[in-house]
C-alpha cells in the first residue's frame, strides 16, 4: 500500500528493516543492524552519576541487573522513576536506551531506574514482568538511599517496555505494591489479539508491522497462546477488565504503527475509568516516531519530558 508518510522520515525508509519476518531470530538481527553504531549520543548539561546494582528477584526469580541514574547535586528529594526498554519482548537492553535514561535524569532532574529484564524467548512472560516489579519494589524500598521522594515515584516504558509499564502498574495495584503517581507508555503493545484495524492493516510497513508483533507475542507467550482465551491481562493489558485505581497516564501512538487502535482504546478506557490520560497520536509517522532528527521525531522527545515533568511534579 501507498502511505502519506511525513516528508521528512520519507529519505531514511530504504534504510529500515522491512518485509515479512519468520523466526525471532530474523527479527532480533533485523533490529540489532538497524541500530547497530546508530545508537543516539547524549551528553547532559550537568553530570549524572550511574552505577550500576544487582537487586532481588520477586518470588523466587534470579536476581534483577539494574542502572540507577541521578543528578549528581540534587536539590533535596527528586522524583524517581522505573524506566523499562523497549524491543519487542525479545531484545533491547540497558545499555541501548543509556541515552534515554540519562537524559531523563538530566532534563527532568529525576532518579531513573533502568531494568535489565530477562527476554523472550528464552524467558517468557511472566520472567520479563516479574524482573520489572522486582525493580520497582526495590526501588520503593531504597528511596531514601536514593533520594527519591516516596510520593512521587513513576514508571515509563517505550514499546514492549510501554506494554510492560502499563502490566507493572496494574500488578502494583493489585498486590498492594509501591504507590505510583504516574505512567508514562510510549506506542506501547498491549494487546495479543492483533484484531484492531491498525494492526490488520499495517502488515507492511518498515521497521515494525503486524507479522513482526505475531513474531513478538509467540515468543513472550508461547506458540500457541496467542489470542486464546488464558492469556493474562498482567501479559496484555489491553485484556484487563478493570482498569480503575491505576496512576495518571500519558500515552503515545503513531499513525502508520500497528499498535497505533490498542494505544488509542487503551488511552479511552483509562480515561472512562476516571483514570487522568493524556493521548498524544503522531500524524504520518512509524512506531515510535522514528527519525529523531525529524521535526516530529523532536517533538516526541519534548513531549515525553514535559509529560514526565508534570506527571512526577518535577
Amino acid at each position: 500500500m501507498t502511505y502519506a508518510y511525513d516528508p521528512e522520515i520519507a529519505p531514511w525508509l530504504s534504510m529500515l528493516p522491512s518485509g515479512p519476518v519468520t523466526d525471532f531470530q530474523e527479527l532480533r538481527t533485523r533490529c540489532e543492524e538497524a541500530v547497530r553504531g546508530g545508537l543516539p549520543s547524549y551528553e547532559p548539561d550537568i553530570a549524572v552519576i550511574k552505577r550500576d546494582v544487582t537487586v532481588p528477584g520477586s518470588h523466587g526469580s534470579p536476581d534483577v541487573t539494574i542502572r540507577a541514574y541521578a543528578p549528581a547535586e540534587p536539590d533535596g528529594l527528586l522524583p524517581g522513576l522505573l524506566f523499562i526498554h523497549g524491543g519487542g519482548f525479545i531484545m533491547g537492553s540497558v545499555e541501548q536506551f543509556d541515552a534515554t535514561a540519562t537524559r531523563i535524569a538530566a532534563e527532568v532532574g529525576a532518579v531513573v531506574v533502568s531494568v535489565e529484564y530477562r527476554l523472550a524467548p528464552e524467558d517468557p512472560f511472566p520472567a520479563g514482568l516479574e524482573d520489572c516489579y522486582a525493580a520497582l519494589a526495590w526501588t520503593a524500598k531504597s528511596a531514601s538511599e536514593l533520594g527519591i521522594d516516596p510520593d512521587r515515584l513513576g514508571i515509563a516504558g517505550e514499546s514492549a517496555g510501554g506494554g510492560l509499564a502499563a502490566a507493572v502498574a496494574l500488578l502494583a495495584r493489585d498486590r498492594s505494591g509501591p504507590a505510583l503517581c504516574f505512567q508514562y507508555l510510549g506506542v506501547p503493545e498491549l494487546d495479543d489479539r492483533l484484531q484492531t484495524p491498525s494492526m490488520r492493516a499495517y502488515d507492511d510497513v518498515p521497521l515494525w508491522n503486524s507479522r513482526a508483533t505475531q513474531v513478538s507475542w509467540d515468543c513472550y507467550l508461547g506458540d500457541g497462546r496467542r489470542g486464546t482465551a488464558d492469556v493474562s491481562a498482567y501479559a496484555a493489558p489491553a485484556r484487563a477488565d478493570d482498569l480503575t485505581g491505576l496512576p495518571p497516564a500519558f500515552i503515545t501512538a503513531c499513525q502508520y504503527d500497528p499498535f497505533r487502535d490498542e494505544d488509542i482504546d487503551y488511552a479511552k478506557r483509562l480515561a472512562q475509568a476516571d483514570v487522568p490520560t493524556e493521548l498524544v497520536l503522531y500524524p504520518g509517522v512509524l512506531h515510535g516516531g522514528l527519525i529523531p532528527e525529524s521535526a516530529v521525531g523532536k517533538r516526541v522527545l519534548a513531549e515525553m519530558l514535559s509529560a514526565l515533568r508534570r506527571g512526577l511534579g518535577a
